[in-house]
């Protein structure tokens, strides 16, 4: 197997967000997931190429949540 498709195949250690809109006002959707490097300096990510309006915000994973639900 190589390095690349062992990192995927463990659970990832945060979500990537695009986050539209501020405040109140904001609008966050789960577009993939990263994995951390062992050496703790960079992430592998995995999101589709999608066209985006907004930033792009990644977090900690943590257990999913309905779906549209803030990070």
């Amino acid at each position: 197997m190589s390095a690349q498709a062992s990192i995927f195949s463990r659970k990832p250690t945060h979500r990537l967000f695009n986050v539209t809109g501020d405040g109140d006002n904001a609008f966050w959707r789960e577009i993939g997931a990263a994995w951390q490097h062992k050496d703790g300096k960079g992430f592998s990510i995995d999101c589709g190429l999608v066209p985006l309006t907004g930033r792009i915000v990644m977090r900690e994973a943590k257990e999913p949540k309905e779906v549209g639900a803030r990070a």
